[in-house]
């Protein structure tokens, strides 16, 4: 079976960093899309960036545009979510998710196809 594993999460000031990591077990990064979302307490869950396995784009949701920055290592079979310029907006539980179809890789915003979740990591800043 797929396993995610998210870590990296804390507390942090507004204006500083954090990089998330999400290890893949059971699967490799290269043949899944893999994918950030967030949920903060009563709000709705909400994508954030993505790397799919079919082609070499990253994508990003238009609040990490320009602050975040999704990569993956193939060797180590993870997936990083380097987070600068943090503000108190982007408090949340963050969790990664991953998918195998084509159709996730081309549509990799579309939070119902993921097939595979991890169990989450909180990013708490502070203003």
């Amino acid at each position: 079976q797929v396993q995610l594993a998210e870590s990296g999460g804390g507390s942090v000031q507004a204006g500083g960093s954090l990089r998330l990591s999400c290890v893949v077990s059971g699967g490799t990064v290269s043949t899944h899309t893999v994918s950030w979302f967030r949920q903060a307490p009563g709000k709705e869950r909400e994508w954030v960036a993505a790397v799919p396995w079919n082609n070499g784009n990253s994508y990003y949701s238009d609040s990490a545009k320009g602050r975040f920055t999704i990569s993956r290592d193939n060797a180590k079979n993870e997936v990083y979510l380097h987070m600068n310029s943090l503000n108190p907006e982007d408090t949340a539980v963050y969790y990664c998710a991953a998918d195998p179809s084509a159709r996730t890789a081309m549509l990799p915003g579309e939070m119902n196809e993921y097939k595979y979740w991890g169990q989450g990591t909180q990013v708490t800043v502070s203003s």
